[in-house]
């Protein structure tokens, strides 16, 4: 990451599919509109799953012809550090993530944003993956607009 460039933090459980898939649109975008920003991820729970990238989050990202470097190599559990040199962060689904926070670092919980993108659960993929990829567009306009 270059100097001057901005962070912005994707957070959700698993750190295995939505928030890889924010992280990899997000970084692709970004570079394309010459965005200032740079965007990681990590999970809150990555004990729960295993692999490295949901199958969901790599065909989505193959038939956007996203490369799949534009999201780190494999899951990470998030750290304070994590929190401290973020400019922003955005957890994935309010509902699953705040108490998740609060548990882990409560002084964070109330000092992120929240989208309400379900998982698997609640939501395939076909869904839940376009609702995140136009959250993301809207946050870069909005990042253009700064």
């Amino acid at each position: 990451m270059t100097e001057g460039t901005a962070r912005l933090l994707f957070i959700c459980t698993g750190n295995f599919y939505r928030s890889r898939f924010a992280e990899a649109v997000f970084n692709h975008r970004a570079e394309a509109e010459g965005l200032p920003w740079r965007a990681f991820s990590r999970g809150l729970a990555i004990h729960m799953i295993e692999g490295d990238l949901s199958p969901w989050t790599r065909e989505a990202l193959e038939a956007r012809g996203i490369p799949l470097d534009r999201t780190g190599p494999t899951r990470l559990p998030l750290t304070q550090r994590d929190l401290l040199r973020a400019d922003r962060v955005i957890a994935l689904k309010e509902d699953e993530h705040r108490p998740l926070m609060e548990r882990h670092f409560p002084l964070w919980s109330d000092r992120i944003q929240y989208w309400h993108v379900h998982d698997l659960d609640q939501a395939d993929a076909e869904r839940a993956l376009p609702e995140i990829e136009g959250l993301v567009e809207e946050l870069i306009a909005e990042l253009e607009g700064d």
